[in-house]
């Protein structure tokens, strides 16, 4: 048996009318298990709603102890008016927005938590799931009938692909740092195999699947176990998952089953307001500046932030921010959020300073769009291009190259960079990695705190040379769109030019305190399943004749 009837019950404790165990009946028979925190009062409430993987009954403080800690350490502001005790993974706090009028909805996907069915995570099941959902939440009788989504990464990402397919009670999103491109922003980087979903479902995933029953944690505001009623054989659990990571294996370059985990921006129109983090870079970040540059939508804003992936979305910045946008959007109430500027900038300054600014577009139109030329000889970056071509090598896997130069002055660096690199290597193909490094004027790196990596670099970008031809429909001089389909896949690496990106669609800001702060940028190259001893070279192609 891989499913049992479960009761829901419904409580009043901490100022919240809490249903435990709410089902939602999908179109295939299946029966999700959701979490509803509704005011105490009777009336008509908008929704906020998640739908995702993490195990709705699993406290952040248990799943995510480390996380929970800095967290509440960097902004204590956290553990003021709430008791925290719902506290879930890269959601809400519903005793920060049942209070003010709004139900908080949590829905575990098919297959984790509490919800049966085949664990398939980011497919297009799971958007007609979450489509159904919101269409159930905003026709219940204490609903006003508007529904909004609000959470990080996962439950970022399915907000951009629910809203391609414009439920007409989806009213408004706050995707906080989630992609939409599945191959280019977190499977593949350039071509390259990102092997970061191998850990994350051992690690978040697989030990919260529907059917570990006692075998998994428990929930401690329940007591009951947060991965299913049911206890299933190792056999039957293998049997009702799918492993993204190995999935994705079969499928190296962008074919229907990733375009099946991607967002179409271009059918995007609800109100949204996309917020990004400056070190986010191998995730996210790209998803959500993408999204406001592309999707159509007529009321769409952009907020970008430092610090982790999770800290700033719980603090009083992000709530103050979040309230807001759906007080105006869900609540109807007059707050002038209408008249923010679109675009809200978080201007990283050395020592981890941020300085609060607005602007009206992205990129910036005042950007003074300057040119940096790799000097060989000098192995510096230079302004000027060489006057006649150089050439430097290196060994693929040893300490690459690091080109520097010395800003003359105070320089801030915000919006997209883009590399061109002339490239040869002893191997068939070769994977190339390109860093943009800060250093002081006593020579130390200065990195910051990234979403998950506390020493993260202002800027980095990958490009396996086989995958540089780009999409001239979606490549601008600054933004670089390499093409992924078989068709398009580049003739191995021998002595040719590729074109490389350097973190396309994504930025780094940073205003240099003192006048003698130093910039350099870093390349290295593994070969792609090459011997040891492979060697690449970069050549500088000589300036042309007057």
């Amino acid at each position: 048996m891989d499913a049992v009837t479960v009761e829901p019950h419904t409580e009043v404790r901490d100022g919240m009318r809490i249903t435990w165990h709410q089902p939602i009946v999908m179109d295939d028979g299946i029966v999700l298990d959701a979490d509803v925190f509704r005011p105490v009062d009777d009336g008509r409430y908008p929704a906020i709603l998640t739908y995702g993987i993490y195990a709705k009954g699993l406290a952040y403080q248990d799943g995510y102890p480390h996380q929970w800690e800095k967290m509440v350490a960097d902004h204590p502001e956290i553990l003021e008016g709430s008791t925290n005790e719902y506290q879930n993974w890269e959601v809400t706090d519903p005793e920060r927005w049942v209070p003010h009028g709004y139900v908080v909805i949590r829905v575990d996907s098919r297959g984790a938590g509490w919800s049966p069915g085949v664990m398939d995570p980011n497919s297009d099941r799971e958007v007609a799931d979450l489509y159904q959902c919101i269409e159930w939440a905003g026709t219940q009788p204490w609903s006003n009938g508007k529904v909004g989504m609000l959470g990080i990464s996962y439950y970022a990402s399915n907000q951009w692909r629910v809203a391609v397919h414009r439920p007409p009670h989806l009213a408004a999103i706050i995707p906080w740092e989630g992609q939409n491109d599945r191959y280019r922003d977190s499977g593949y980087h350039g071509g390259i195999l990102s092997e970061f979903q191998k850990l994350w479902w051992k690690h978040q995933v697989a030990n919260i699947q529907y059917g570990l029953g006692p075998r998994g944690r428990k929930s401690r505001i329940t007591g009951e176990p947060v991965a299913g009623p049911v206890t299933l054989s190792e056999e039957e659990l293998a049997q009702n998952r799918i492993n993204p990571f190995d999935a994705a294996k079969e499928h190296p370059l962008y074919d229907d089953w990733h375009r099946e985990r991607s967002a179409d921006l271009a059918r995007i129109e609800v109100p949204f307001l996309s917020c990004a983090n400056w070190g986010g870079q191998g995730i996210h970040p790209r998803g959500n500046f993408n999204g406001f540059m592309q999707a159509p939508s007529k009321q769409k804003w952009l907020e970008v932030h430092g610090d982790s992936h999770w800290s700033l979305f719980s603090a009083g910045y992000g709530l103050a921010l979040q309230k807001r946008f759906f007080d105006y959007f869900l609540q109807g109430i007059d707050n002038g959020w209408d008249k923010t500027p679109p675009v809200t900038l978080n201007i990283r300054h050395p020592g981890e300073r941020f300085v609060l600014r607005h602007e009206n577009e992205w990129p910036l139109a005042r950007t003074q769009w300057t040119k940096f030329y790799l000097d060989p000889g000098g192995m510096a970056l230079s302004a000027n291009p060489s006057a006649r071509e150089a050439t430097v090598r290196y060994a693929a896997l040893g300490d690459g190259l690091t080109f520097r130069m010395t800003m003359a002055h105070a320089t801030e660096i915000t919006g997209p960079m883009a590399a061109k690199l002339f490239v040869s290597s002893s191997t068939r193909d070769a994977d190339l990695f390109v860093i943009v490094r800060v250093f002081d004027p006593d020579g130390k790196e200065v990195t910051f705190m990234g979403s998950t990596d506390p020493n993260t670099p202002i800027a980095n970008g990958w490009l396996r040379a086989s995958h540089r031809r780009l999409d001239p429909a979606r490549t601008t001089f600054y933004r670089l769109t390499i093409r992924t389909t078989v068709s398009s896949r580049s003739t191995p690496v021998k002595s040719m030019s590729a074109t490389s990106r350097s973190s396309q669609a994504a930025s780094w800001c940073r205003r240099d305190g003192r006048s003698r702060s130093r910039s350099a940028a870093r390349t290295m190259s593994t070969p792609a399943r090459s011997p040891t001893s492979a060697r690449s070279s970069i050549t500088r192609p000589a300036a042309p004749a007057a």
